[in-house]
């Protein structure tokens, strides 16, 4: 058979994609046709390569499910920090070192989220090589938990399980996210929202799983057999992440249009995201504590963070699902951040027993946590083209993962010295609820002001789109 006709760029891209925008055909119903383009367009005849479908079927369910997996147990594993930095503040050679034990935790995460627009910026340039970027950073995650069961100082984890994992993990994250990105269009935002949900599934078991090996068979014992595990559970998926695309149709997508960043409405939600991210963080590292000032058991404080996990999973999924459904991004972003704001108000501040600490980690997991599933929606919003949906959902990770680094900072300056039980927020706490709940407010207050504005303003002046806004 003769060699294919060329085709333009646009064309390609249009029936690779199949965008919501194209109601002439379900995608979950038809696969798609990717016409490659040749030299030899004078013979007139045509080679055409069917492409699987989108947002269904077993290769697009099989890519979601892996890349579920990754994120369950490798990001499960730093956002389960706390056990180690309560362990390891009891080893007494980590005594004289104990104010950068933190440090560990925060490196491995912050790295994760600050790191994202750099990696999901390879990850797109070169999407020839997103398997190979998947190999890069896998061993590097490995090798920071096995070199870390071999260190005997802080110093030692902090350059293992801080830098190591945190530089490994995010090289690898975005590849997968790219590949996810190619699979699923109109039902992308349940997808992503699935994706997050898998940190909240392992946290309510991962904590424990460490926490019983920690005390059974000390640190370095636990690093090496989580390694081993993470071997186990995560190397055979690698061969299961492929992208859809061709290679000649991911080269029509490597330059990222980015006009998306001269409209007001993505720095509306640039500042939201950030300002919610600096409050965020503070419930799910501070609610055990919490809960032992006022004479709960470590029992009852691990049941309060593992009922927000729960939470987490259900309003990722939900959020995520609703955000396909047309609604408006915006509206759904005020809802999450003002009943967390009220949560943790109403709720946190005044919790005296499990009963209202359970019912806030409850509420405030499932709406703080389902802000996180809007990002894709957020993309949408701001730009028609689907080549910017993995670098707004970058940018605004690295906005969220700000408050992540500055966790510590930020409560050193706002814990008080003394518990008093019949205060608000018992006191030590309460200038932190006050700045969690603050933060939930103005994350919501920043779209309404933008909704404030004269609808023509919006729309003449600013170019926006109410409508999917």
């Amino acid at each position: 058979m003769a060699t294919l006709t060329a085709q333009t760029s646009l064309e390609q891209f249009q029936l690779s994609t199949l965008t919501p925008s194209s109601p002439s055909r379900s995608p979950t119903q038809t696969s798609e046709i990717a016409v490659l383009s040749t030299n030899n367009i004078a013979s007139g005849e045509t080679v055409i390569q069917e492409l699987k479908p989108v947002d269904g079927g077993v290769a697009a369910w099989t890519v979601l499910i892996t890349a579920f997996v990754f994120e369950a147990v490798l990001w499960g594993f730093p956002i389960s920090f706390g056990v180690f930095e309560e362990y390891y503040s009891t080893i007494p050679e980590f005594k004289d070192s104990s104010s950068k034990i933190a440090l560990i935790g925060t490196l491995a995460q912050g790295l994760s989220y600050l790191g994202a627009p750099f990696s999901a910026s390879v990850a797109k340039r070169f999407p020839r090589y997103q398997r190979q970027q998947i190999w890069a950073g896998w061993p590097l995650c490995i090798l920071g938990l096995v070199c870390g069961s071999f260190t005997t100082t802080v110093n030692g984890l902090i350059i293992t399980q801080g830098i190591m994992y945190g530089v490994g993990f995010v090289t690898l994250y975005y590849p997968i996210i790219s590949m996810v990105d190619e699979w699923w269009v109109a039902r992308k935002g349940m997808a992503f929202g699935i994706i997050a949900s898998a940190a909240g599934a392992s946290g309510t078991v991962m904590p424990l799983i460490i926490n019983a090996l920690l005390k059974k068979y000390g640190y370095k014992t636990t690093l090496r057999a989580i390694s081993v595990a993470m071997v186990i559970l995560t190397g055979p998926l690698i061969f299961a992440l492929k992208g859809r695309l061709t290679h000649s149709e991911r080269s029509t997508m490597t330059r990222t249009n980015w006009s998306f960043v001269r409209k007001p409405l993505f720095w509306v939600y640039c500042s939201s995201t950030l300002i919610q991210g600096l409050g965020f963080f503070f419930p799910a590292v501070y609610l055990p504590s919490y809960a032992a000032d006022i004479g709960l058991s470590s029992t009852q404080g691990a049941l309060i963070l593992a009922a927000m996990a729960i939470a987490q999973v259900l309003g990722q999924f939900v959020f995520g699902y609703l955000s396909d459904k047309h609604l408006p991004v915006s509206s759904l972003a005020i809802i999450c951040s003002f009943m967390a704001m009220i949560a943790t108000f109403g709720l946190w501040g005044v919790a005296k027993s499990l009963g209202l600490l359970l019912t806030f980690s409850i509420i405030f997991g499932f709406f703080a946590y389902g802000f996180a599933t809007m990002r894709v929606g957020m993309g949408r919003a701001v730009s028609d083209d689907p080549s910017g949906v993995v670098a707004t959902f970058a940018i605004l990770v690295f906005l969220q993962g700000v408050g992540n680094v500055l966790v510590g900072p930020i409560s050193a300056g706002l814990l008080e010295k003394t518990v008093r039980i019949d205060a608000y927020g018992i006191n030590i706490y309460r200038s932190l609820v006050i700045f969690t709940g603050a933060c939930m407010s103005l994350s919501a207050v920043v779209i309404v002001l933008w909704f404030l504005l004269p609808k023509k303003v919006r729309e003449v002046q600013f170019g926006a789109s109410p409508s999917r806004n």
